[in-house]
């Protein structure tokens, strides 16, 4: 067992993650030569599409006057700020044309930037690389891919869901891994309730900027997995990382059947972020029972989350402190620690000190 009791960082909870990949938006919400006005970490973001479909992320100020680019217009190549008519290019944010500038005029346009972000499309998601607050990244490495969704074999099915929650990214990412909540929070006559409530252990490893869940047969009290195993007739088992800075992956196979999910919980602002839910799965293609799982229960078990992060929030305006209790509550406090040991790292340049033990197991109930 671990520690019995703790509470969480108010150093690291404090602070944004930068140099990490963000789903902005879905690529279904940009097109054409719309701009899509979008924030990330406290950012004011511009997003759109090139003339061949690139998507590209500027911040969303123009260095001139502080106007918002997204009130200007896009040829496929520039975005103009509408103030003045500055023209930047969409993808570096060079300044391409200053139109009051006289032709003896010394000023080089060319030497003026607004804030561009690295910006690639994964999974139904465009993906902005938050480098900093100005977007400015002279001198600095090419970013590595953005994050993609495991898939195992080519044909396969997907959903994505989506909801804002009213809280700081830190309350929506340990609520996320919170074990403990589901017989309260997701009661259901269909589903569980707080008499299903049973005994579990879980082994847990370090892996990278993160933890796994190692790869375990599911509770016999989880309504899912007990569906899986009728339509499949195979036993499962499930894997679940979480990985810094925001992302939970769970991937569940049962014979040569799978699903494989990722959820991100992404800061919007430092009282407001955004749970995106992406899944794919090759389970029976022919019949929609995971689509009905995902499309039809998955809203609920969201809404009833949110509405709880809600109701939290009115407690939060008095008390920021937690308390963090027994194993049920490690996975929040080595979230914590993680954030905490990575931002000590970005300051020092000393390697990072992962803070989680070797193969530990954790119990609680739920």
């Amino acid at each position: 067992m671990s520690d019995t009791t703790g509470s969480a960082p108010k150093k690291a909870s404090r602070e944004m993650m930068w140099s990490f990949w963000y789903p902005a938006v879905r690529s279904s919400q940009v097109h054409g030569r719309r701009l899509f006005r979008a924030t990330l970490l406290d950012v004011p973001l511009v997003l759109g599409r090139d003339a061949a479909g690139k998507p590209f992320a500027l911040r969303d100020v123009c260095p001139h006057r502080a106007f918002p680019l997204s009130f200007g217009q896009f040829d496929g190549a520039n975005v103009e700020c509408a103030y003045h008519g500055w023209q930047f290019d969409a993808h570096t944010g060079q300044c391409q044309t200053i139109p009051s500038l006289t032709p003896d005029s010394k000023l080089k346009c060319d030497r003026i930037y607004a804030g561009s972000y690295p910006c690639e499309e994964r999974d139904g998601y465009i993906w902005a690389y938050m480098t900093s607050e100005d977007g400015r990244a002279e001198d600095t490495p090419p970013p590595p891919p953005a994050p993609e969704l495991p898939k195992f074999s080519p044909r396969f099915q997907s959903a994505h869901l989506w909801a804002d929650l009213p809280c700081s990214v830190d309350h929506g990412i340990i609520g996320l891994m919170d074990p403990a909540h589901g017989p309260f929070v997701h009661q259901a006559w269909w589903w569980r309730s707080r008499h299903s409530i049973r005994d579990k252990e879980k082994k847990f490893e370090p892996i990278p900027n993160g933890f796994r869940m190692s790869p375990h047969t599911p509770s016999s009290n989880s309504a899912p997995y007990k569906i899986l195993k009728l339509i499949t007739g195979k036993p499962a088992t499930t894997t679940i990382d979480f990985v810094l800075p925001n992302q939970r992956f769970e991937q569940i196979r049962a014979g040569r059947y799978w699903l494989s999910s990722r959820t991100t919980v992404t800061p919007i602002r430092r009282d407001l972020c955004r749970l995106d839910f992406c899944a794919a799965w090759n389970i029976l293609p022919w019949f929609p029972v995971v689509s009905l799982i995902i499309n039809v229960l998955g809203p609920r078990f969201i809404r009833q989350d949110t509405e709880v992060i809600e109701k939290q929030a009115q407690g939060l305006k008095y008390e920021d402190r937690m308390m963090l209790v027994d194993d049920a509550d490690r996975q929040a406090r080595w979230y914590f620690e993680l954030k905490d040991a990575y931002l000590e790292s970005k300051r020092t340049g000393a390697p990072m000190r992962h803070p989680v033990p070797g193969p530990v197991t954790l119990r609680w109930r739920s």
